[in-house]
Formats: structure tokens, sequence, C-alpha cells
């Protein structure tokens, strides 16, 4: 079974206007509102490719009843306990004369260690059988320790893990190894302590991956953004361009990437194929304001390459 792990949810407006002006009513063209967390988001995606999940998460609120009741009506279970105070709401917005998207994310509610523990309760209950992938930031309340604590547990009672997050700490984890991480450009400087300023080439990026594959990490996907994604193991290193589009939603195309590779790797596709399928569904999302629904993903593979650097 598979269970993903949301510790700080949140509902996300995406907002489209012509200008985003200051100290006037600036009119909006449209607006979308979609139950999110980067967790919540992969369980979608597995369920868009016949996938069933189990959906852990943690928050307060109407705001929470609301992705609760969502993930229902797409039925996807749900394992959610209630705390104080009121999940998130993150606002996104796409102003067409400058072509900038604006992100305001907000810290979400505190949530004590009784409650996490409730939460760790049912995480105990996994057993080899099952795979978890815990994404996404932790609510205020829960020290990014708890991931080491998590993948700790994975090794002891040897459910896989996939962990999808900005933490150093994660650093601390590989030991345990993790199936598979996926971390971003920023992630890769963050973890090893690189300035934002430095330019890094794909050479570097390959560089970086195989040292977390040296630590301990089974699988590496990397995300580039624009320019596309790597695979790395202990076996081969894969890279796939992204293909060409308007970008609208950066938000959730990284969600759609992993969950589409985990989807097509269970369903046993090659890693190359991963890969493709995986770049095409998060560009898919980027190019809209909701997660795909894959009606486009076959025309989007046909711009990707597959290329293999290393590995037979």
């Amino acid at each position: 079974m598979f269970y993903t792990c949301t510790l700080n949810p949140a509902i996300d407006l995406f907002i489209d206007t012509d200008k985003l002006l200051p100290n006037t009513v600036n009119r909006t063209n449209n607006y979308d509102v979609i139950a999110n967390g980067k967790g919540v988001n992969v369980s979608l995606i597995l369920k868009k490719l016949g996938i069933d999940s189990c959906a852990l998460s943690i928050g307060g609120g109407f705001t929470f009843n609301y992705i609760q009741d969502y993930l229902h009506e797409q039925n996807i279970e749900t394992y959610f306990i209630k705390t104080e105070g009121t999940t998130r709401i993150n606002v996104f917005t796409r102003v067409r004369a400058s072509d900038l998207e604006y992100k305001l994310v907000n810290p979400g509610p505190c949530v004590t260690t009784e409650i996490f523990n409730t939460l760790m309760d049912k995480i105990y209950s996994l057993t080899s059988d099952d795979c978890l992938i815990v994404s996404g930031s932790f609510a205020k309340g829960i020290d990014p320790e708890q991931l080491i604590r998590l993948a700790e547990l994975s090794a002891v009672q040897g459910f896989k893990i996939v962990i999808d997050t900005s933490y150093d700490t994660i650093m601390d984890c590989l030991q345990y190894k993790p199936l598979l991480i996926k971390p971003n450009e920023d992630e890769i400087k963050k973890w090893f302590k690189l300035n934002d300023e430095d330019k890094l080439t794909l050479e570097d990026y390959i560089h970086y991956g195989k040292l977390l594959i040296n630590k301990g990490a089974q699988n590496i996907l990397l995300s580039l953004g624009s320019q596309g994604a790597l695979f790395i193991n202990k076996d081969s290193v894969l890279y796939g361009n992204a293909p060409k589009g308007q970008v609208v939603n950066t938000a959730c195309s990284g969600d759609t990437m992993l969950g589409t590779f985990i989807a097509y790797r269970h369903h046993g596709s090659s890693y190359e194929e991963a890969l493709k399928y995986s770049l095409a569904a998060g560009s898919s999302t980027a190019f809209t304001t909701a997660l795909t629904d894959f009606t486009d993903t076959d025309d989007l593979s046909e711009e990707i390459t597959i290329k293999r650097i290393e590995g037979d």
C-alpha cells in the first residue's frame, strides 16, 4: 500500500490577472481553488494513474475539511488528524502584463507533539508491503529532525520510504537507504552548502547526485525545471529535456513528476519510460492551473528525448 504524508497541507488559490497594481482594486480574469499539499498531490496523481493510496495529514478548520472531502470525492482513503487552528491558504498570482508569478505561502497551524505522535501511531503499523511518501514542509511544532525518525523507522520496519523535502536533515536520512529522493536545483545547492549564485552544469548535478547515492540513497529524481530532469542510481544516469509550453503554474509540477514516476515504475515501466512520462506530466501541470488530466502527456512526451549518460 502507498501512503502519502503531508505535514503542512494547504488550499491553493490560483489567480490570473492582467495587472497587479498597489493601492487599487485589481479585477482578475479568473481564479481556481485547489486542495493541495505535496503529498496530497502525489495521492491525486497516483489515483489518476490507477493506484490507490492512503493520504496521511495533520491540519484543522474548514480548509482541512475541504481537502479531506475532496480526496474522498476522488475515492482516496485518508487518515487525517485534527489540530487547533486553520490549515493555510496559499495564493499564486499570474500577472499577464509582466509575465510574472507571485507566490504567497502561509505558515499553517502549530502542531503539538501529542498530535504528531497520533499520526506516528499509524506509521508504526506500516510493514514491508508498504511505501511511505513524505513530501513538503512540516507545520510549526514539528521538528525537521522527525524526518530522520521516519527514515530510521522505515529501515527498522522494512517499509520503503520516498522523500521530497528541502530540509537539510535529509542528509542524515540517507544512511537508512531511502528508495527515492527528489531534489531540485536549489535543494542541491542548499544540501551541499553551495552559493545561490553558483551556476551549476549538468555534469555538476550528476556529480552531486552521485554523492547522494554514495551516502545511501537508492535512486535520485533530480528536477531541473526548464532544463528537464536527471535520474541517477548506482547503475545508471539518465537525462531528459523538458517540453516547450507556456508556464502557468509551477507549484505542483514537481509533485506531478514524482507521482507519475512512482506510478510508472509500479506498473513495470523502465526507468527511461518513467522519466519521460514524469517529465511530460510535470510539464502538463505547469502549463495549467490544476494538476494534469494526462490528456496531453502523450503529445508532450514526443518532445522529450531520454539520453543514457552512464550505464547499460
